[in-house]
């Protein structure tokens, strides 16, 4: 399997998305047929898997998730519809109070 960053192609949906969430970064990533969009805010990032003909397989899930945020499909809770799969990881938050 790899990972092919595509972002450039999808311009519209990278605009919209920083422009219309907390989001600091969106990356779009072609891992054959399933298009995978990474999204990166302050207090999680956000894994969307998507395949237009079949069902995520959890050997994609688990690929990227190791490639994109260092995790596998263990290590998270994975939520799936029909030719659609997310993943919500929470990253720890920055320390509030500063001395």
């Amino acid at each position: 399997m790899r990972l092919i960053d595509v972002t450039n192609s999808y311009a519209h949906l990278v605009s919209q998305q920083l422009a219309n969430t907390n989001a600091q970064l969106v990356q779009v990533y072609s891992l054959g047929q399933t298009t995978v969009v990474f999204t990166e805010s302050p207090h999680h990032q956000e894994v969307l898997f998507t395949n237009e003909r079949r069902n995520i397989q959890n050997g994609e899930i688990d690929f990227t998730l190791k490639e994109l945020a260092g995790k596998g499909i263990k290590d998270v809770k994975v939520l799936r519809s029909r030719h659609l799969a997310e993943v919500t990881i929470r990253t720890p938050e920055s320390s509030a109070a500063s001395v």
